[in-house]
C-alpha cells in the first residue's frame, strides 16, 4: 500500500489532506493515527503558508456587472416626450410656458392645450415690459400668434383658393383686433369690407353699432377699440395666441373657425407719471363662411359670419359705449360679485354669446 493510499484503497487528494489537517489543528477527533507521506508535506507547506486558504468553486460568486438603470430612464422619457411632440405639438405649447424674458418664445398653437398655462412668477408689468408677469410674455406678436392651416381643396374651392380664403381670414383678426388705428377707435373699413355685404343682419349691426351701441348691436362684438382720450396702449406690441382651422359647411361652403386670445397691454390716458398698467384680454371664437357663388348671394373676397363669440376680462363694466373702458385704481376691485375666469386657460370653447352686458367677468390673473 503505497503511502497515498487509504487501507481501503482510496486516495486522498490534497484539497482533501489540506482540510483534514485544518480539522485536526482545531481539534477534530477523527486525524488519522500515521499520516502519509503527502499528508506530511502538505501539512509542513501549511505551516510554511498559514493565511492561504484555497477557494472552493462552490463558494466562488462572479462579480455582477452594474446596470447602468439611470441612462435606461433617461432615454425612455426623452423617447415619451419625442413621441408626444410629435403626436400633438399643440399640447407641448402649455406645458412648459413661464413668464421669463430669457425663455425661448412658445411654439404655435396647432391643436388646444389640455390646461391652463402654469402660474407665473408674480411679478409687475412696466412700461418696456408691459407682459412681465403673464403667460403672454411668451406668446407670439400680432399675426404671427395666429397658426394658420396647411390649406387643401374643400367643397367648391381648390386648394390655392382655400388658402387665399384663409389669409383673408387672418386678414380680418387683423384688421378688426390689431390694427392701431382701430384700437384707437376709427372705423375699421378695411375688416368691414371683407364682410357679405347681403348679409342682412350682420350689415344691420354694422350700420348701428357705431353710431348708437347697444348689447344687441356693439362694435366690441367684431372689433376691438379703445377710447383714445380715456386709454392709451403701452408699446407697440399686442401678444395673441390662436388658430385657424377649417372644414367644408352647407351648400359645399368653406368653412373657416378662428378662435384667437389678444392681449392688450394699456394705461390712463392722463397717467401724469402714474406707470400702473392694466391688461385687456379678449378672446374672440369666429366662423366664417365663404360660400360658393354658384349657391349663395355673395361677392368675390368676401365671406358671411355664422357666429361671433368672445370672451372678455379688464374691459369694463356697465352699459356699452363701444369702446373697452379698463378699469384703474380703486375701479378694478368695484365689483367683487362677477363671474372670475382664467383669461389666458383656452383648453375649452367660449360657452357663451358676446353681448357686452354678459360679459362683465373679473380674472383670476392678468
Amino acid at each position: 500500500m503505497s503511502a497515498d493510499t487509504e487501507p481501503n484503497g482510496s486516495s486522498r487528494s490534497d484539497e482533501e489532506w489540506e482540510r483534514f489537517l485544518r480539522e485536526s489543528v482545531a481539534g477534530a477527533t477523527d486525524s488519522p493515527k500515521e499520516p502519509s507521506a503527502r499528508a506530511r508535506e502538505v501539512a509542513k507547506r501549511l505551516r510554511a503558508e498559514p493565511s492561504r486558504e484555497p477557494d472552493g468553486w462552490r463558494s466562488y460568486t462572479p462579480a455582477r456587472p452594474k446596470r447602468r438603470t439611470g441612462w435606461y430612464v433617461v432615454g425612455l422619457l426623452a423617447s415619451l416626450a419625442l413621441l408626444v411632440v410629435a403626436l400633438a405639438p399643440g399640447w407641448t405649447v402649455d406645458l412648459f410656458a413661464g413668464d421669463d424674458p430669457d425663455s425661448p418664445p412658445l411654439a404655435a398653437e396647432t391643436a388646444r392645450p389640455t390646461k391652463a398655462p402654469p402660474a407665473e412668477s408674480g411679478q409687475r408689468p412696466t412700461m418696456d415690459e408691459p407682459f412681465r408677469g403673464s403667460p403672454a410674455a411668451r406668446w407670439a406678436s400680432g399675426a404671427a400668434g395666429i397658426t394658420v392651416p396647411k390649406a387643401k381643396a374643400v367643397g367648391w374651392m381648390s386648394a390655392a383658393k382655400v388658402e387665399q380664403a384663409l389669409t383673408r381670414s387672418r386678414d380680418f383678426l387683423v384688421t378688426s383686433s390689431l390694427d392701431r388705428g382701430v384700437l384707437r377707435g376709427e372705423r375699421p373699413e378695411k375688416a368691414i369690407a371683407l364682410i357679405n355685404p347681403h348679409q342682412k343682419d350682420v350689415q344691420q349691426l354694422l350700420k348701428t353699432a357705431f353710431r348708437t351701441p347697444s348689447e344687441e348691436n356693439d362694435p366690441l362684438l367684431l372689433f376691438s377699440r379703445f377710447r383714445p382720450s380715456r386709454t392709451h396702449l403701452v408699446g407697440d406690441i399686442v401678444k395673441t395666441r390662436g388658430r385657424l382651422t377649417y372644414r367644408e359647411g352647407k351648400r359645399g361652403a368653406l368653412q373657416v373657425t378662428a378662435d384667437v386670445t389678444f392681449v392688450y397691454p394699456v394705461t390712463r390716458a392722463d397717467a401724469a407719471g402714474d406707470d400702473e398698467i392694466v391688461r385687456t384680454i379678449v378672446r374672440r371664437e369666429l366662423i366664417l363662411n365663404w360660400d360658393n357663388p354658384d349657391k349663395v348671394i355673395t361677392e368675390p373676397g368676401t365671406f358671411s359670419i355664422v357666429s361671433y363669440k368672445y370672451d372678455m376680462t379688464n374691459g369694463g363694466c356697465g352699459a356699452p359705449t363701444g369702446y373697452f373702458t379698463p378699469p384703474f385704481g380703486t375701479d378694478r376691485h368695484a365689483d367683487e360679485t362677477s363671474t372670475e375666469v382664467d383669461p389666458y386657460d383656452r383648453s375649452a370653447p367660449i360657452t357663451r354669446g358676446g353681448s357686452s352686458g354678459d360679459e362683465c367677468r373679473r380674472a383670476t390673473r392678468s
